[in-house]
């Protein structure tokens, strides 16, 4: 990728406007098959709230057709119009754009009957897929054949990467100098990838210049620079991934601050995650992503998994070695009015910031990020780290 270093951008918050110019591949539109306002939807709801990668034109939803995109994720007009099929975009707009996003994240990643016929009828338009689920479209014959007559093109974003291109862990994390917080949460799928992007902007409008892994195929969608697709990559080659993309990040960007994205949680029975991010990053600072009103991990209601109290998740995270530095809450499933109470409550039980960064914004996470980045530089400035994840 041709991407001019940060250091030849005038100002900070210039940054997101600057990578458009430098990475922008084409026009777009999103696929959500009637699920937009459904949490599967959440690839969709990412690109909604914005994208430095495509220039998103318009939704394919049945279910909200005739409405704007913004308003039908969280009340926000974001002149993104929805429409009821591919055929009424194209009549609208006048013309097609350069690609489809699937915008949904279903289970166990594969795309069904449905799903595969539209993605067909767009390949025979002329557009070219970008598809984010584990079954991979380029693999199948019929599809290929088909982007291949209609000149368009298949981008698989979870195909795996080639052996030769995974990393080991090497300790080279422990020479890094950029401070490392990562964006944690109690379970998946409760805006672990949306916080991280909130903060980015915040940082940038506050001329403090951070930067994201990402770890999944939404912030790569995004337009982030820097990270990996964890759950495609080889188990022995995690760790070394999440390195090489921080090393990267650092040596490349030169930011303030890096943040890394989490995936699911701890100790989610369906895809425990997260202390690989600790450790191999050798992190020392958290934001848990916490949702007050689930009460069992996603998608085992049935079997009766029950989300731990947060101040032990915080207890075990900070077992690592790390410092929990606030909490960001998602208030699905409760009014604004009982939001704000339990924040109060567990803000006083908790002694740190809790925020909720829909609702309030996350201007007062400043002060937090600062401190650990004014910290984290006494640290550096007085000895140099060695390996060891007990070292402080």
């Amino acid at each position: 990728m041709n991407y001019k270093k940060i250091e030849d951008v005038d100002k900070v918050e210039n940054i997101l406007e600057h990578r458009k110019k430098n990475i922008m591949m084409g026009s777009a539109f999103i696929l959500t098959n009637g699920s937009l306002e459904h949490a599967d939807a959440k690839t969709a709801h990412g690109l909604i709230r914005g994208t430095e990668r495509f220039d998103i034109k318009g939704v394919i939803d049945y279910n909200s057709a005739g409405r704007d995109a913004g308003e039908v994720l969280d009340g926000m007009y974001r002149n993104i119009p929805v429409y009821a099929t591919v055929d009424a975009y194209i009549k609208a707009a006048g013309t097609k754009p350069d690609y489809a996003i699937i915008g949904v994240a279903l289970s166990g990643g594969r795309l069904n009957e449905q799903w595969q016929a539209l993605a067909l009828d767009i390949l025979k338009l002329g557009i070219s897929i970008v598809n984010g689920m584990h079954m991979l479209l380029g693999d199948h014959p019929v599809f290929r054949e088909v982007a291949k007559t209609h000149n368009a093109e298949i981008i698989d974003i979870r195909r795996h990467k080639p052996f030769d291109q995974l990393h080991f862990w090497s300790g080279r994390i422990f020479q890094m100098k950029v401070p490392r917080l990562a964006i944690l949460g109690m379970d998946c799928a409760l805006g672990k990838r949306t916080t991280s992007r909130m903060i980015i902007e915040t940082c940038l409008a506050n001329k403090i210049h951070a930067e994201m892994i990402y770890t999944g195929q939404t912030g790569w969608l995004q337009g982030n620079l820097h990270g990996f697709i964890l759950d495609t990559t080889i188990n022995d080659f995690v760790s070394g991934e999440i390195e090489t993309a921080i090393i990267e990040c650092e040596q490349e960007s030169s930011p303030d601050i890096i943040l890394i994205e989490g995936q699911s949680s701890l100790r989610n029975p369906l895809g425990p995650c997260g202390s690989e991010i600790i450790v191999s990053g050798n992190v020392k600072g958290v934001i848990l992503q916490h949702t007050p009103f689930r009460k069992f991990y996603a998608a085992t209601e049935d079997i009766g998994c029950l989300l731990p109290d947060v101040a032990d998740e915080i207890r075990l995270i900070e077992m690592y070695k790390t410092k929990v530095l606030a909490v960001t809450l998602n208030g699905t499933g409760g009014s604004k009015q009982d939001l704000e109470q339990y924040r109060q409550t567990l803000e006083a039980r908790l002694n740190i910031p809790v925020i909720l960064p829909l609702e309030d914004g996350l201007s007062n996470l400043l002060p937090v990020i600062r401190q650990f980045i004014k910290n984290h530089d006494k640290v550096h400035s007085a000895k140099r780290l060695e390996p060891g994840i007990a070292r402080d």
